[in-house]
């Protein structure tokens, strides 16, 4: 008979008392370290991450593996989506799809599992997701020093936006389909987006290959 461990019931109590009370900082990080779950938090509360699509993962893997390829031996790292990343001006710790960091790696304490100093965040967009990914997530990636770029890779379209911060402070987005390269200057590197794609997606129903960028 399958019956609850000790450590789940403990976790279930913090969650929950976590949706009543909320968790500082601390608490939140001993309980994701304790958890079997991921879960990002901002400013007291925690939310679960749910899981993603075949067409999520893929594209996810796929950027990780080209940026990984284009970046071996230059000093850089390219961070899976394991790697928790903490927002200090806006009190958030979340999880993106993958990150690079190219300086020496600054962490949130010696366990080294979070991350204060990406230079470059990529996101997958997903129908739940997107909202979010473009607008209060990016606002708050924004509010890091260390961030250079931030790119948005859809899982319908061969489609990735790249936003590019400026001297100015500004950021510029620059938008890449099928056949073109997403550049990356903070990385002076460059995404192929056919490669980012490549057997991504089952044959449109017309059997003519993927669905075309929007």
């Amino acid at each position: 008979m399958w019956t609850r461990s000790a450590s789940w019931v403990k976790l279930r109590t913090m969650a929950q008392a976590a949706a009543r009370t909320g968790l500082s900082p601390q608490e939140y990080l001993a309980f994701e370290r304790s958890s079997p779950l991921r879960h990002e938090y901002a400013d007291g509360e925690i939310f679960a991450m749910a899981g993603g699509t075949l067409e999520h993962s893929a594209v996810a893997a796929n950027v990780i593996g080209e940026l990984r390829s284009a970046l071996q031996g230059r000093g850089c790292r390219v961070l899976t989506s394991d790697m928790r990343i903490k927002i200090a001006a806006t009190r958030r710790y979340v999880y993106p799809d993958g990150a690079v960091v190219c300086s020496r790696p600054e962490f949130e304490d010696e366990q080294r599992d979070t991350l204060l100093n990406p230079r470059l965040v990529v996101e997958v967009l997903s129908d739940s997701s997107e909202g979010y990914d473009r607008g209060e997530k990016f606002a708050q990636y924004r509010t890091l020093p260390s961030l250079e770029e931030y790119v948005l890779a859809s899982q319908k379209a061969p489609r990735i936006e790249v936003f590019t911060r400026q001297p100015d402070g500004a950021w510029l987005l620059r938008i890449h389909g099928p056949g073109e390269r997403a550049a990356l200057s903070s990385l002076d590197c460059a995404l192929d987006v056919d490669r980012v794609y490549l057997d991504v997606f089952d044959r449109s129903p017309t059997g003519d290959g993927p669905p075309a960028a929007p």
